[in-house]
């Protein structure tokens, strides 16, 4: 098994990576195409379009939520939290639902040190992992 193999292994396995973390192998390429890394993204202006990109680590629904779709992404400096409207999530509902990885273009919402993106598109991303998402629970 290569090293990103491996380190995709552990996280469907265990949820963490003891080593690295699969989207660590893919930065230079993430880079290349403007994906800002989570830890980056309290630097971001409110309302800024951004590329992010990670491993889906849930999907939840709240029944107070109005339909709106909450998918939180993690990559290899920490989480973001994405909120997807009713009209997104029905548009890309099949990669939205299935892919355990997702490149996601959106805008930013910062305030008061808390940072989400409102999807716009998504797109499925090959981290070479199966889902393990816990999802709406």
């Amino acid at each position: 098994m290569s090293e990103l193999e491996m380190a995709a292994a552990d996280v469907w396995a265990t949820g963490v990576s003891p080593g690295r973390y699969p989207t660590e192998f893919l930065r230079p390429r993430l880079d290349e195409l403007g994906v800002v890394a989570a830890n980056r993204l309290l630097a971001v202006p409110d309302g800024s379009k951004v590329l992010i990109g990670g491993a889906v680590t849930h999907r939840q629904r709240p029944a107070t939520a109005s339909g709106v779709t909450f998918i939180n992404l993690e990559d290899e400096t920490g989480m973001v939290n994405v909120v997807c409207s009713v009209g997104l999530w029905r548009r890309y509902r099949r990669i939205a639902q299935g892919a355990p990885a997702l490149l996601i273009r959106g805008r930013v919402q910062n305030a008061e040190g808390v940072v989400s993106v409102v999807a716009e598109h998504l797109q499925r991303m090959d981290l070479r992992m199966a889902s393990k998402s816990r999802d709406f629970r």
